[in-house]
């Protein structure tokens, strides 16, 4: 981290100087880097550590947080990546893992997005790709309060709607988990929220082969979260 020299943004300010700068880390990493075996030594235990210290930073405005040095970020990690920690999270804009989880580096987070955070073929091979040849010990699935795609599928679930195009194949995914809590005490929406990160976090770890083996074999982890809009809070809702 840089050095503020007295300088303390809010969580705004620090939002709006971030969010024009750090860019996405879901990428995949040359092939260089692939070849030179480059992979993390941070464990998955660490990562989770990791994270929630780093959560907290950002939900407590922690005053060391600032405009990090990205030139000197940019030039460390061009040659090759050892992200650490996965994250399958939604598309939303108000839900961006590399603020969520402030204080890291570039090339600390390995990120996937879609509207609901669900699991389909391109995150699973992303998600496979980041255990398999990056050694990333650590898979979470952040879904987040007032999800627009978990609220979608509480409709189908609750009053039958239909959505246009391809929003209702996407929303179909979340529909299992939206039944399996209809009728419980405690918000439907929030309810589902939980209930999908949880079944999506299950589906990486059992349905995947690649993962699937890593985990018996106590390589990696995979979690689920709920991230609060109101106070900025990441929630883990596995261990």
């Amino acid at each position: 981290m840089c050095l503020c020299h007295g300088f303390t943004p809010d969580r705004r300010q620090f939002l709006s100087l971030a969010a024009t700068s750090i860019v996405a880390t879901a990428v995949f990493g040359r092939a260089s880097a692939f070849a030179a075996g480059a992979s993390t030594n941070v464990t998955a235990n660490e990562a989770i550590v990791r994270l929630k210290a780093a959560n907290e930073k950002y939900a407590s405005d922690a005053p060391e947080l600032c405009a990090v040095d990205l030139s000197r970020q940019r030039e460390q990690v061009a040659q090759a990546q050892t992200p650490w920690a996965t994250i399958l999270t939604c598309s939303d804009s108000r839900v961006p893992p590399e603020l969520v989880f402030a204080d890291l580096r570039l090339g600390e987070l390995f990120v996937a997005r879609n509207a609901g955070n669900i699991v389909d073929t391109d995150t699973m091979g992303t998600i496979e790709y980041g255990a398999e040849h990056l050694g990333i010990p650590l898979v979470l699935v952040l879904g987040h309060e007032s999800c627009g795609a978990v609220t979608a599928a509480c409709a189908v679930v609750e009053k039958h709607e239909k959505f246009p195009g391809s929003i209702g194949p996407m929303v179909n995914d979340i529909v299992p988990a939206a039944k399996a809590v209809y009728g419980k005490p405690g918000d439907f929406v929030d309810n589902t929220v939980r209930e999908s990160a949880k079944r999506t976090a299950m589906k990486i770890a059992t349905k995947s082969q690649i993962v699937s083996h890593l985990v018996k074999a106590d390589k990696v982890k995979v979690l689920a979260a709920r991230y609060d809009l109101h106070n900025g809070r990441v929630e883990f809702l596995t261990s």
